[in-house]
């Protein structure tokens, strides 16, 4: 066959295909599943063609032209819709559970191990005390020499709207860090886990020293729930990502990680907004006297079931049975 008995007889197909391309490209809602399977045959003429014409007419007007076919063929039916971020209904809805769902090897590792490290810091500070007070510094030992929390000066010296925010800010600090420490081989996300739960148990036993425990607990319980599963949680997305680093199994690496980075993100974008609701509770109610701690607890035991239950969403389970 000549190049132009090639042209004459192919171009009709190689127009039609244009044509179908592009309407396609510009209605996407409107284009029927006869549609698409046209454009599937259609795309798959333009790619012998164009393996037709890069062989025998290279350099060719007709090779170049199925050449920007093929590509924007292969762009359009190959594009992976599932990289586009989805709007916030569907996101809590579908893309945020899923996610943390296939986190939940990781969760329950960074539970384990802040378990671990809040052990070890209640030991360490019930046999040497000065190492709690080492911690707190010595103006919050001397309150609490006097029976004072530290937590007071929330209420008396700070206003809410101020304090809140601070608290949010610093909160989602010490996520950033858990999250983005996977991108050092999930040490930075070990790191995270282990000081924050030997910080806690160091603190607790403090408090036990100096008969303050139940003012402690009665503060954090209203915020520490949640709080502390949001910051395992942003951290279990980094120790995913170290994994894929170190085992990136019989697909690229380049593949994984991608993958790894994606899903790290989204934990972190589905986490961040549940800190500007702690900031605000951590500031107003927890250091409140006039707040019954029955009341503090239950709003501490609803805010982390409220979390767990969007962050599980029930309804995926129904709907894959």
């Amino acid at each position: 066959m000549d190049y132009a008995r090639f042209v004459r007889l192919r171009s009709a197909i190689w127009d039609q295909f244009e044509e179908r391309l592009s309407t396609a490209q510009r209605e996407p809602a409107r284009l029927g599943h006869a549609d698409l399977e046209a454009v599937a045959l259609a795309y798959r003429q333009i790619l012998h063609d164009h393996a037709l014409a890069a062989s025998r007419f290279p350099g060719t007007g007709a090779a170049r032209r199925l050449g920007v076919l093929a590509l924007r063929g292969t762009h359009w039916l190959h594009w992976d819709r599932g990289d586009r971020l989805p709007g916030p209904g569907q996101f809590f809805a579908r893309t945020f559970p899923l996610t943390f769902r296939a986190h939940l090897p990781y969760l329950v590792t960074a539970v384990a191990l802040f378990a671990t490290a809040l052990v070890f810091g209640i030991c360490l500070a019930l046999v040497q005390p000065g190492a709690g007070g080492a911690i707190l510094g010595p103006d919050a030992v001397e309150g609490l020499r006097r029976g004072h929390l530290w937590t007071e000066s929330l209420v008396s010296t700070v206003p809410p709207v101020v304090s809140s925010s601070g608290i949010a800010t610093n909160n989602m600090s010490v996520a950033l860090t858990g999250w983005a420490g996977g991108a050092v081989l999930g040490l930075g996300s070990l790191y995270v886990i282990l000081l924050n739960g030997f910080l806690l148990g160091a603190i607790l036993a403090t408090t036990v020293h100096y008969g303050l425990l139940g003012a402690l607990l009665e503060f954090v319980s209203a915020h520490g729930p949640l709080e502390i599963t949001l910051i395992l949680t942003t951290a279990a997305g980094g120790l995913a990502l170290g994994h894929a680093m170190v085992a990136a199994e019989d697909r690229p690496r380049r593949l994984v990680l991608r993958q790894a980075s994606r899903d790290a993100l989204l934990l972190l974008v589905g986490c961040l907004p549940w800190f500007v609701v702690l900031g605000i509770v951590e500031a107003v109610v927890s250091p409140a006297p006039t707040v019954p701690a029955l009341v503090k607890a239950g709003l501490g035991l609803g805010l982390e079931s409220s979390f767990l239950i969007l962050a599980w969403n029930p309804l995926l389970s129904r709907e894959s049975r």
